[in-house]
């Protein structure tokens, strides 16, 4: 049950974020080549499923620029039709990914690249705002704002900014968002301030979404078209969705669903590309907005997706006389909030892989994608983590009470450490009877396993015989040369399992 202040807090919100959606929309829908409306009907759609059936309460989805961006080509060469169709295939890839229960693999993803990850999109978020900053001239050319124009955009950005910085200072009785978009709306439209608006993106009138199937021939020639389109987007959708339901976990101390946002968000552009829309995921931006207001509950972005409908089925002529210096106010403090500035002063602290990797997954989301970014830091992470990992495989030799010579390890024993593993013996000057001790060490994969037979190998092929103490079953089971070597003792074996085990 809600309380009345929750009610309240989560229904203004929901109408704050609603406000700050609709020029993000149709810039995106403009990016993507389709109509406004494409844009606010899957903003509407993805919003309101994935609000009902998430994993995260007071997350915000809808049309993004990082799937915008990748729309582009598909649509200028195929029309929009191949883009509804390849929308709903990203619906259902992502309905698989979710029935695989792959969205806990989000939770690998290492600190650093999350950092990387929220300084880019902060970085992303705060340019993408400058491209109100043209104007179309008679010839149809785009220019630059300047002279008083430009002066009474900045103006008006900087009233916002200050408005919702210093309102929280007098009540918290209404979001500060909602309060400084208000305050300068209405100061536009009682002096006359002649400025952009939202109607110079366009006219965002309209009916309900109404069903239609794609127009296009359901054929294999057609899936070699969509389904490249479709994989990147559903990695995209997913990645930007998952990891901003990391971030708001971190945020409100609480834990999110991942599999569950994964169904919800693959359930929404299904229904969204058989509506005539362009998809979509979750939003940061929008995001922080409405947990910065406090709204953390479903009620928030439910009422945001209702807000938006009825703003293109009844609100259309006043939502476009709202200046786009107040939305562009509220971006810029969103982007500025969501970027980790603490992060700055870490980058001295931390270590230089991670700064590293910090930096370039910041740079790549920026300069390029979302997905090749958080992929790329993830793999350098674990990278940096196994060339670590391959220095620490130590050994301690000694000779035991029967004169064996012990070879006693120590570290993880994996691809990355054989070969510095194999360097560790010397069978021609060992005696006749090794024993290779596993007590302190953990054999993780495959090519442990590998090096292990061929370590047996070289001394088999000297007449020595090599004994191995406290492997693991699995290990014995895998073993070929070196079976016969294994010293079993069932009280003091370990039982892990290794990465390519049939048990693991």
């Amino acid at each position: 049950m809600y309380t009345i202040e929750e009610v309240k807090t989560n229904v203004l919100s929901g109408l704050t974020v609603a406000l700050a959606m609709v020029p993000e929309a149709i810039a995106f829908a403009l990016v993507a080549h389709v109509s406004p409306l494409t844009g606010l009907y899957a903003a509407f759609i993805v919003a309101l499923i994935t609000s009902v059936f998430g994993g995260r309460p007071g997350m915000v989805s809808g049309a993004t620029g990082a799937l915008a961006v990748v729309m582009v080509s598909l649509v200028v060469t195929h029309g929009t039709e191949y883009l509804f169709a390849t929308v709903v295939l990203m619906g259902l890839l992502q309905l698989l990914f979710a029935a695989c229960r792959l969205g806990k693999l989000i939770r690998l993803v290492p600190h650093p690249v999350m950092l990387g990850f929220v300084n880019g999109l902060a970085i992303v978020i705060f340019l993408a705002q400058f491209g109100h900053f043209k104007t179309t001239d008679a010839a149809g050319l785009q220019q630059w704002m300047s002279g008083p124009a430009l002066f009474t955009m900045l103006g008006l950005i900087a009233l916002t900014m200050a408005v919702i910085y210093l309102f929280p200072k007098l009540t918290k009785a209404v979001p500060a968002t909602l309060a400084g978009i208000l305050l300068v709306s209405g100061l536009v439209a009682g002096l006359g301030i002649n400025t952009k608006t939202v109607g110079d993106l366009g006219s965002i009138a309209g009916g309900l979404p109404a069903f239609h199937l794609p127009e296009v021939a359901l054929n294999w020639a057609t899936l070699k078209i969509i389904f490249p389109y479709a994989l990147i987007l559903a990695a995209i959708g997913l990645i930007e969705s998952l990891l901003t339901l990391n971030l708001i976990d971190e945020m409100t101390d609480t834990r999110g669903r991942p599999n569950r946002e994964c169904m919800a968000q693959g359930a929404a552009n299904v229904v969204t590309g058989f509506f005539g829309g362009m998809g979509g995921c979750a939003m940061i931006g929008q995001s922080m907005i409405n947990v910065n207001n406090g709204a953390t509950k479903r009620l928030s972005s439910i009422c945001m997706s209702f807000f938006l409908l009825s703003f293109i089925l009844f609100g259309s002529g006043l939502i476009e006389r709202i200046p786009l210096a107040a939305l562009i106010g509220v971006m810029f403090v969103v982007a500025e909030k969501t970027f980790a500035w603490a992060s700055l002063e870490a980058l001295r602290k931390i270590p230089r892989s991670d700064a590293v990797i910090v930096v370039l997954v910041t740079v790549v989301t920026v300069f390029t994608d979302l997905a090749i970014a958080v992929v790329l830091g993830v793999v350098i992470a674990a990278l940096v983590f196994a060339w670590q990992h391959a220095r620490h495989i130590n050994v301690k030799t000694y000779a035991d009470d029967k004169g064996w010579k012990v070879y006693e390890l120590e570290g993880s024993l994996f691809f990355a450490s054989v070969a510095g593993f194999q360097s560790l013996f010397a069978p021609r000057d060992d005696p006749d009877e090794v024993v290779v001790e596993f007590r302190r060490s953990k054999v993780v994969d495959h090519s442990a396993i590998e090096a292990i037979d061929a370590l047996a190998a070289r001394y088999q092929a000297l007449g020595k015989r090599l004994h191995l103490r406290h492997l693991s079953p699995d290990c014995l089971e895998l073993l070929s040369k070196a079976k016969s070597m294994v010293e079993v003792n069932t009280h003091e074996d370990p039982h892990y399992h290794i990465a390519d085990s049939k048990l693991g």
